[in-house]
């Protein structure tokens, strides 16, 4: 996102278009895994945690191919984010919408709706909003996938530190925990915070004004 526009940037109703996707900050190296993993690492009757085979972001706007690539691995893909990039229309200004992220999550996924965008349009998320992104949650991780999700703003996370992103950022939810009332983030920002929980309610209000990529 251009670092000088302000935080929560007015939707239009026509299309879920908020800008976002670029960070300040220090470029983190990227790094990856070598080898394919199974897609679910853990599973439980309240939670289940998808294996990601992280790799942090080249530049400070890259995020939005990065959370994507993220998100992928889930699925044993390992696709080139400066590829994901070209397709999303990424640049210097970050990647302008989740909707183009989702046709690209689709396209790799190989089913046309694998994915859709849903937007959380109110300056903070009310209770059918959250409760809408709980249920979201849990169906695309029970279905072996991960969430993208255009966030701004500062957020806590379950361990008391916080995660600051005013000009905006993109993320990927790999698993939830209490029935989805906790989601476990995996963030490209840095390899040094790659993982971290933060409850439902949180994260609701971080998407607030933007919108994510679901099953």
């Amino acid at each position: 996102m251009r670092t000088d526009l302000i935080r929560k940037t007015a939707l239009t109703a026509a299309g879920l278009a908020f800008t976002g996707g670029a960070i300040a900050g220090p470029v983190t190296t990227a790094y990856a895994a070598s080898d394919a993993k199974p897609a679910t690492q853990t599973q439980g009757k309240s939670e289940r945690q998808l294996d990601v085979r992280y790799e942090a972001q080249p530049n400070f706007y890259y995020c939005g191919p990065a959370a994507a690539r993220n998100a992928l691995s889930v699925q044993g893909k390992d696709i080139s984010v400066d590829a994901m990039a070209k397709e999303m229309g990424t640049t210097e200004n970050g990647t302008n919408s989740i909707n183009d992220i989702t046709p690209v999550l689709n396209k790799e996924t190989g089913k046309n709706d694998a994915y859709r965008s849903v937007e959380i349009s109110t300056p903070t998320a009310d209770d059918k909003q959250t409760d809408k992104l709980r249920t979201d949650v849990v169906k695309t991780v029970d279905d072996g996938r991960a969430v993208v999700a255009n966030i701004a703003g500062t957020t806590t996370d379950t361990n008391g530190n916080t995660h600051s992103f005013e000009g905006g950022h993109y993320i990927s939810v790999v698993g939830y925990h209490d029935n989805g009332n906790t989601v476990t983030i995996a963030d490209s920002a840095n390899p040094n915070t790659a993982s971290y929980d933060v409850t439902i309610d949180h994260l609701a209000d971080w998407i607030a004004t933007r919108g994510y990529a679901t099953s």
